[in-house]
């Protein structure tokens, strides 16, 4: 049965952790990994206004073999990144699980919901980290249905849950707004950059949900 398992990790316990870390006014998606003979290449989203120093420091790892901007926009980027091999230690226990990454990003630590086709893959998993010195924290494992019955409706973590319902509840969403991110962070007691991606993570699921579009874009 397939399972879903929630996971964070400090960013020093991976390398795509230790790079982002460099450059705390940089936020990160995962969009997708594809698996490319013996190397992991990661495709991410990469927010912030210096997306420049970021490309420089990931081109100037010895770890990484090519970093190339697909898409950009004003303070958003879309990167393939190809690996030297072996490398992402992290990422590529996942593959070898044959598990998929469904969303993962970074707030004050990174967050991970990761597929297994059932309970083995993630053992398989949780062995592969203990072997290579990987130490994370299990948060949360639910089967698919179960993530339908409980409270997650429309496959929200809790901290787009708590996020998106704090911004409704407050009235953010009315015209004219009656409170600001600045005010729903302090009292989520996280930054305005997590709270505003938390937000927009949590709404483009529920309107993806509303209009029947399944094939939303996960991280």
């Amino acid at each position: 049965m397939t399972v879903i398992a929630e996971i964070s990790i400090q960013a020093d316990e991976f390398l795509l952790g230790q790079i982002i870390a460099e450059h705390p006014g940089i936020s990160v998606e995962l969009e997708r990994v594809v698996p490319a003979e013996k190397r992991i290449m990661p495709y991410i989203w990469g927010y912030g206004s210096d997306l420049q120093a970021f490309e420089n420091t990931m081109s100037d790892s010895p770890n990484v073999r090519s970093i190339t901007v697909l898409d950009a926009y004003d303070d958003r980027a879309l990167y393939k990144i190809e690996w030297e091999d072996p490398a992402e230690q992290l990422i590529t226990g996942i593959t070898d699980s044959e598990a998929s990454i469904l969303e993962a990003h970074s707030d004050d630590e990174w967050l991970f919901r990761i597929r297994f086709d059932d309970h083995s893959g993630l053992a398989q998993f949780n062995q592969y980290c203990n072997a290579h010195g990987i130490s994370y924290q299990l948060n949360r494992v639910s089967s698919l249905s179960d993530t339908n019955r409980d409270g997650h409706k429309y496959d929200l973590t809790d901290p787009q849950y708590d996020a998106l319902s704090l911004a409704v509840e407050q009235g953010y969403f009315k015209v004219p707004r009656e409170v600001t991110f600045e005010e729903l962070a302090t009292e989520l007691d996280v930054s305005v950059q997590a709270l505003s991606e938390r937000v927009r993570r949590g709404a483009d699921k529920v309107l993806q949900s509303a209009f029947d579009h399944p094939n939303s874009r996960n991280t």
